[in-house]
């Protein structure tokens, strides 16, 4: 398998100087554009092993792992299953057709990454927010998907090596003092060049989940040691970026996008995966936009009960991609937000405040499929490729889609 990719992507040249020489003045490095990131190709996931070890509804909380040159996904939302997947041969799809793409295979079969710890969270909800290999071990995260109360505290774990089978979870964890549902969620590991700049090895946050007082309005990262999880009480972190209820410069919840009069963030807002590219200052966020209107209310697909009231008292919201009851803002569109680590640095300094600092460029993400929803992403430093997640392509599953940075 590995002979098969690494054929592949060598005709496309992944490894660059900027990738390799990172330098010493890391404020001097470049920042990635819509441009700089190509489209390699996708990949289908591997087939169900049962209705509860499969990908349907799933997808999130990507992690490359360099030792075996796979991805750790999870997988169904209802049972949080992690399993780790080759990666098959991209293939740019002709039209919207899934079945010609290559389908990767099992390389670990679907477990509870955490052994049961992913319970210490507190509730019935408990999602895993991120993944990450570093050191040889699997790091991950663990929020309350609704946590009315804010009475989650601990949300790290770790497993001593990337086996699911060999071993066993450690944690849960608690990271920092600003509250979980700013750290437990997506994860990446920080280049060399910037871990002092900024203050750890890795970074960690979350947005938009619901209760949203609890959590960032908004990109968050909060520099971290993974390895000193369970040293002490609570593992230290640095604040980088976040915005809190207080302080939501980037928009309220119940606003509307509109970049023109600089609201970025809204109800209609998902983040699911951080990348932290080698050979740049740049940190990618990827997620979900809604573009369109914010409503509050139960979804509906027909436009003439738009704002009408509904029989339990809300109102309908016309959105034909989610019927739930909740926040609206159809259309979506696949988003990438792009921030400056030498902004992030001057928080780390005392320079700015968290919520002081701005991306300094969103863009939409073009991808080969029509869903717009952003499961999760990962990062492989050796060859400069960033992996993501789009749900709802192949059925209810979704495919893995390759950008190169050149």
């Amino acid at each position: 398998m590995r002979s098969v990719v690494a054929t592949a992507i060598a005709v496309v040249a992944l490894i660059t100087p900027a990738a390799t020489a990172a330098g010493t003045n890391a404020g001097a490095l470049p920042r990635i554009q819509p441009r700089s990131l190509h489209y390699l190709g996708s990949f289908r996931l591997p087939s169900p092993q049962s209705d509860q070890k499969t990908f349907d509804y799933g997808g999130t909380a990507l992690a490359y792992d360099p030792t075996r040159n796979a991805l750790f996904v999870v997988g169904h939302d209802w049972y949080q299953l992690t399993a780790e997947v080759s990666i098959a041969v991209p293939k740019r799809p002709q039209g919207q057709r899934i079945n010609k793409l290559h389908r990767a295979r099992y390389v670990q079969p679907f477990t509870d990454a955490t052994d049961g710890e992913i319970d210490q969270a507190g509730s019935s909800t408990n999602k895993i927010g991120g993944q990450l290999v570093l050191h040889g071990r699997l790091y991950g995260s663990v929020y309350v998907y609704y946590d009315a109360s804010d009475s989650q505290v601990v949300s790290h774990w770790f497993r001593p090596t990337t086996s699911l089978e060999q071993g066993r979870a450690k944690g849960l964890f608690k990271v920092g003092r600003q509250g979980t549902g700013f750290v437990s969620g997506f994860m990446a590991a920080i280049p060399k060049p910037w871990q002092a700049q900024l203050g750890g090895e890795a970074i960690t946050g979350n947005c938009c989940i619901p209760i949203i007082s609890r959590t960032s309005f908004g990109p968050a990262a909060f520099a971290f040691d993974p390895t000193r999880l369970g040293q002490t009480a609570i593992t230290k972190d640095h604040a980088l970026v976040y915005y809190s209820q207080q302080h939501s410069t980037l928009g309220a919840w119940d606003a509307s996008w509109n970049p023109r009069k600089h609201i970025l963030f809204a109800g209609g807002t998902s983040i699911r995966g951080v990348v932290f590219p080698n050979g740049t200052r740049s940190v990618l966020y990827f997620g979900t936009q809604g573009i369109g209107k914010f409503c509050y209310g139960e979804g509906t697909s027909n436009p003439a009960l738009n704002r009408k009231p509904t029989p339990d008292g809300t109102i309908w919201c016309y959105d034909p991609a989610d019927s739930s009851k909740g926040t609206h803002a159809y259309p979506y569109v696949p988003e990438v937000w792009a921030y400056d680590a030498s902004d992030l640095k001057k928080v780390k300094d005392g320079h700015r405040r968290p919520w002081q600092i701005r991306p300094y460029a969103t863009w939409r993400l073009h991808l080969p499929f029509s869903s717009p929803n952003i499961g999760g992403a990962a990062y492989d430093p050796a060859h400069n490729l960033i992996y993501v997640s789009q749900q709802y392509v192949d059925g209810a599953a979704p495919v893995i889609d390759l950008f190169k940075i050149p």
